[in-house]
């Protein structure tokens, strides 16, 4: 007799999902994991297996999956002891993989998080295994125990009996106990990368005899943030929406995302200055379902991209990238400078968050282009401020000192601003008066001949002496000082024998004899730290009521100084950056 062909309705009973169906079975099948691999195969061969390893990474990078693949590898029975390469077919292979076998216990510690579950599983620990090598407990999302059950598990995850491994996972390594991390041998399984997801999936629909454009796999790779069980579980979707052949537009549908050429014509509106066709475009976009945080964070992206680029041109060759990131990305990063880009940026970063708070994200989203459109038009930070420059330095009464013998710039400081708006960071150069000499650490005197602290603790920076160092700077008030002897008041902070190893460390470096001596009653100097405090302070002030910072603040509203820096004779700015 003849059965007759299983109904569409038996067919779709059987069906496992992709992420179960392509669940690896050994370590060979992992994807990603490859020093994981190494070392538990180095561990094995020398017969040194641990007794507890803790998992940890991202959520479906295969953490259960190599704790149950850990379990058969110890308990194969076609193998005369523990084996990196279990054969899978034997009767402890096929029950541990189907979470059956009486001796590999799993506990979720989402949901069994306190004592009691751990002394139900304490207890069953003393008994030797039934049917396998080794009884193994796996514990999944272990984190989640409570303080009492991790301490109810301390001692027997401390010397537990020969016949028990402990294999732990968890997404969040932090709020385990250092206790607990101190008695387990670490696994740090990374994302897998694009390539790697890229190549596992077309493995996998070339097995299922599904097509799919060129584009599909790189955008789901991407999506799934290098968890390859969200990958699968989007291909999954994806192929649900297709007639037998995956297509781009039906994936970027299925996502929320824009059209990547789209994208990239989004962006050279915008730093074009076309604010009409921007808003244009990202209307459309809209009205075709495009979530408008997601194009933030689509031009993000290709902002991200652009620049590293410029850094490293040869991405290009990389197989994972698009035909329309290596076509127009590589076109518009060699026509763009490095400083746009970075406002691009940080503009794009600080309206997304903008966009995210706002009642509606359309809005916001649009105002944050019509920024960023507008300052397009403006020049560079270092453009700007070496026309200010230029500028002033023309003037038949200059404001500012002259430009040096390079042409460029005076000499003695760089102003670091950040602008609220495009937040840049300027160097501007102003001339600014050296702080009072009091305020200033004095470089190490070359003959060893100190004239006040500030010497000393530059002497002991010089001689990598870090701890002396942080106490003369943080915790020392100078009172008096003479050669051979020094009056200070220490802070509550410092060491009690400051005085004696201050004392020791001056003969070593001197070969003279100090009397370093405590006068707890006088109130002393500030400490160095507090006076470069002030310092920093004082030429903060001295530089805001500087002309050409005045131009730059007034050219760049709502910034601030934030630093100044001095600069000596043949300093120059890099034309090529304009910084």
């Amino acid at each position: 007799m003849i059965d007759a062909p299983a109904s569409p309705d038996e067919k779709s009973s059987d069906y496992l999902v992709l992420a179960r169906k392509y669940r690896p079975q050994s370590f060979d099948e992992l994807i990603g994991q490859q020093a994981l691999v190494q070392t538990l195969s180095n561990a094995i061969k020398v017969d040194r297996v641990h007794h507890a390893f803790i998992l940890t990474g991202v959520r479906g990078v295969g953490k259960t999956t190599t704790a149950r693949i850990i379990a058969r590898a110890l308990n194969c029975s076609n193998a005369d002891g523990p084996t990196i390469t279990p054969c899978g077919e034997c009767e402890n292979c096929v029950a541990i993989a189907e979470s059956r076998h009486l001796d590999v216990q799993e506990m979720d510690a989402a949901s069994r998080t306190g004592i009691g579950d751990i002394r139900e599983l304490i207890e069953g620990v003393q008994y030797a295994p039934v049917s396998a090598r080794y009884k193994v407990y796996i514990i999944d999302e272990v984190h989640m125990l409570s303080t009492a059950a991790f301490n109810g598990l301390l001692k027997t995850l401390e010397e537990p009996p020969e016949h028990v491994k402990f294999i732990f996972a968890t997404t969040e390594i932090r709020k385990i106990p250092v206790t607990v991390l101190s008695r387990c041998q670490r696994f740090d399984l990374r994302r897998v990368s694009l390539e790697e997801l890229v190549a596992h999936f077309a493995n996998i629909l070339a097995q299922e005899g599904i097509e799919a454009e060129p584009e599909v796999l790189a955008m789901i790779a991407n999506a799934a943030e290098g968890s390859v069980r969200d990958g699968l579980s989007l291909l999954d979707q994806a192929i649900a929406h297709s007639g037998g052949k995956v297509e781009t537009q039906q994936v970027r549908d299925m996502l929320g995302l824009a059209d990547r050429s789209r994208i990239y014509d989004l962006f050279e509106h915008l730093l074009s200055g076309d604010i009409a066709g921007a808003l244009k475009e990202v209307r459309e976009q809209y009205d075709l379902g495009v979530d408008p945080i997601v194009l933030l964070q689509d031009l993000l992206e290709v902002s991200h991209w652009l620049t590293r680029l410029k850094i490293v041109p040869d991405l290009l060759s990389s197989p994972a990238v698009s035909e329309v990131e290596r076509s127009r990305g590589g076109e518009m990063a060699e026509k763009l400078s490095m400083p746009v880009l970075a406002r691009c940026w940080q503009m794009l970063l600080k309206g997304l968050a903008e966009a995210r708070n706002a009642p509606s994200s359309l809005a916001a989203v649009e105002m944050v282009l019509i920024r960023l459109a507008y300052s397009a038009n403006l020049p560079t930070p270092g453009e700007t401020i070496r026309d200010l420059a230029r500028s002033d330095s023309n003037e038949t009464e200059p404001k500012v000192q002259q430009p040096n013998r390079s042409g460029n710039h005076p000499p003695n400081a760089m102003v670091g601003a950040n602008s609220a708006g495009a937040e840049p960071v300027l160097k501007a150069e102003a001339a600014i008066e050296t702080a009072p000499e009091a305020m200033s650490v004095a470089e190490p005197m070359s003959d060893q001949q100190f004239v006040n602290l500030a010497d000393i603790a530059a002497k002991a920076e010089t001689e990598r002496d870090a701890m002396l160092y942080y106490n003369l700077r943080e915790n020392v008030h100078e009172v008096a000082f003479e050669q051979g002897r020094i009056e200070i008041r220490p802070n509550e902070d410092a060491p009690r024998d400051l005085a004696q190893e201050l004392s020791g460390k001056l003969k070593e470096w001197t070969s003279q004899r100090w009397i370093v001596t405590i006068n707890s009653e006088a109130e002393g100097a500030p400490t160095l730290a507090e006076q470069s405090r002030l310092r920093k302070i004082a030429e903060r002030r001295e530089a805001a009521d500087h002309p050409l910072v005045q131009a730059v603040m007034d050219a760049f509203p709502g910034a601030e100084i934030t630093d100044v820096r001095k600069f000596g004779e043949d300093n120059k700015f890099d034309d090529q950056d304009g910084e």
